[in-house]
């Protein structure tokens, strides 16, 4: 695994170490500014991560996969980021704290409008990370050393089209609640 693909993984690694003492501060420790702090902090390792990611690549490195997963990681930590936190604070409160219960299913027109929200974070997140990957590929300027990002390019496309085709068929065919017996 190369260098990028390393620094990858630390980043994400980093990320949800980051969020967890930001919640263990806030919560357990009562420290709501320090926690925050914490908290603050994630976009730090996404614009690491950025950075390492142009330096490898401007010292004449070919681009990878894992550079073009860079570019991903950093879209959807930067679209998703805040909901991803919100997430792992409810979860933190549920299982640590023992607060709060059992969200309920969404069915029907809600969940349709809530993963079309969803569509709409992958959306941005593929406007940020193809913003990238095209800089990149731009400031390169060498598309044998970049062919690697075109591809990568062409898959989040095809993904980012079956994720609206499933949100659109959720407002055709509705979700329906489960039944019980």
């Amino acid at each position: 695994m190369n260098t990028i693909a390393w620094l990858i993984v630390a980043c994400e690694i980093s990320f949800w170490l980051v969020i967890l003492a930001g919640l263990t501060t806030r919560y357990l420790f009562k420290k709501e500014k320090a926690g925050f702090f914490f908290l603050a902090l994630t976009p730090f390792i996404d614009l690491l991560l950025l950075c390492f990611t142009f330096i490898d690549l401007q010292r004449g490195a070919t681009a990878t996969i894992a550079h073009g997963i860079a570019a991903i990681y950093i879209g959807i930590s930067l679209a998703y980021g805040k909901s991803m936190i919100r997430w792992a604070d409810r979860r933190f409160r549920y299982y640590v704290l023992k607060e709060g219960g059992k969200k309920e299913k969404k069915t029907g027109l809600a969940f349709a409008r809530q993963e079309a929200k969803g569509l709409g974070r992958h959306v941005a997140a593929y406007a940020i990370g193809a913003g990238l990957l095209y800089g990149i590929i731009l400031f390169i300027g060498d598309s044998e050393r970049t062919e690697a990002l075109q591809q990568v390019l062409r898959i989040w496309s095809l993904v980012l089209a079956i994720d609206a085709a499933i949100t659109a068929s959720y407002f055709i065919w509705p979700k329906q609640a489960k039944k019980t017996h």
